[in-house]
């Protein structure tokens, strides 16, 4: 597993995670939330009610990685939409995504 999920479980073990849509829509409503990651394979309707959400608060989102990877990294079933509460942690993620993004993560 390469280190955007690693560091998805990192986020978890501190306590800087949201998962599923109803906890993460309340974080990005009550601005707790740094940055909103959707998985790729998200229901079209899942990734425009967060991309709507996230403008409309100016928070940062990713559309990266699929539901089962991203589950396994915290520890869950698939999971959809994740919440990361950390400034650093986010910076650090997206980062980290872009290098999934480009290249694979390898």
């Amino acid at each position: 597993m390469n280190k955007f999920y690693s560091m998805l479980g990192l986020c978890r073990k501190a306590g800087k995670l949201l998962a599923g849509s109803l906890g993460v829509e309340k974080g990005v409503v009550s601005l707790k939330v740094c940055l909103v990651i959707i998985s790729t394979d998200a229901s079209d309707n899942t990734k425009k009610k967060f991309i709507n959400l996230c403008n409309s608060k100016s928070i940062p989102y990713l559309i990266v990685g699929n539901k089962e990877d991203i589950g396994k990294s915290i520890g869950k079933g698939d999971t959809a939409v994740i919440g990361i509460t950390d400034v650093n942690l986010s910076n650090k993620l997206i980062i980290e995504a872009e290098e999934v993004l480009t290249n694979g993560g390898e």
